[in-house]
């Protein structure tokens, strides 16, 4: 791990491509996983271009596997370098009111760098919901990596009392809302690619209690090592929604994304698990 740290980007890459065939062709990592949740999120493609879709997603997934290894080496400025927030300044006129923000990535292209990034770029106090690892010394690791630029981490089992112990500051809450809830009768229903899919409640529920603008965040690939991260309104008045409009344009604006480059998206979770 240390050593991939060390290694220059321009020898990172090729040395991803090798990562890629091992796991698409040697370990074939989760393969049955990812062909069936683009066949059936696609069914109008050939089976020609699910394969394609299936190579170019291991590509991506190794490159997001290293260049997390990369950060715990990498500096400020090549952060702000390679991980970019393209207009930070929409989020100025809430700032200006005392207002917090809670931002909505997805697990689509390199989500690894955004923590850091974050932090670097955008105004006030970082925090960014995260499940803990169950090895302790390598989620001591990765606390330290992504929070050694400012942000703060905060364990999802602690969401509660994160927002109220930070509701007297200036807040950006960075949480990642495309992960499959552990149970259904807790989750938010919405058609997604296609099919039922349950959705994380939380990130609505507390943008209602607190009255937070909420922001979908789009990173996109410029090239291989280099991103940029653009900022959209979901609400500005969480309250004056009907319940459940802010997930699903959450979910509206990750299917979009996926539409554009499905190969960059977590295609190896098991994403539709849970049925209605």
């Amino acid at each position: 791990m240390v050593l991939i740290g060390l290694i220059p980007f321009f020898l990172l890459y090729p040395i991803s491509d090798f990562v890629s065939f091992l796991l698409l062709h040697v370990f074939r990592y989760r393969r049955d996983v990812v062909e069936d949740n683009i066949k059936k999120s696609f069914p109008e493609m050939d089976q020609k271009e699910v394969r394609k879709i299936v190579h170019h997603f291991y590509r991506n997934l190794s490159d997001i596997l290293l260049e997390g290894i990369k950060a715990f080496t990498m500096t400020r400025k090549q952060i702000v370098k390679r991980h970019k927030v393209v207009n930070p300044e929409v989020l100025h006129p809430y700032f200006e009111k005392g207002m917090s923000i809670i931002s909505l990535p997805s697990h689509y292209t390199n989500w690894e760098w955004g923590s850091m990034s974050g932090s670097l770029q955008l105004e006030h106090k970082n925090i960014a919901l995260y499940k803990p690892l169950n090895n302790k010394w390598v989620d001591r690791f990765t606390r330290w990596s992504r929070s050694k630029y400012g942000t703060e981490l905060a364990s999802i089992y602690k969401t509660i009392e994160t927002f109220e112990r930070n509701k007297s500051e200036q807040v950006i809450y960075i949480l990642a809302s495309d992960q499959s809830p552990s149970q259904g009768n807790r989750a938010k229903w919405v058609r997604f690619l296609g099919r039922d899919t349950a959705f994380l409640f939380g990130p609505e529920k507390y943008a209602r209690r607190y009255q937070y603008p909420v922001f979908f965040v789009d990173i996109h690939r410029i090239k291989r090592g280099y991103y940029e991260l653009t900022l959209s309104l979901i609400s500005d008045d969480p309250q004056q929604l009907p319940e459940g409009e802010i997930i699903r344009r959450y979910a509206a604006s990750l299917e979009r994304a996926i539409q554009k480059k499905p190969e960059n998206w977590l295609w190896s979770h098991r994403r539709w698990k849970l049925s209605r």
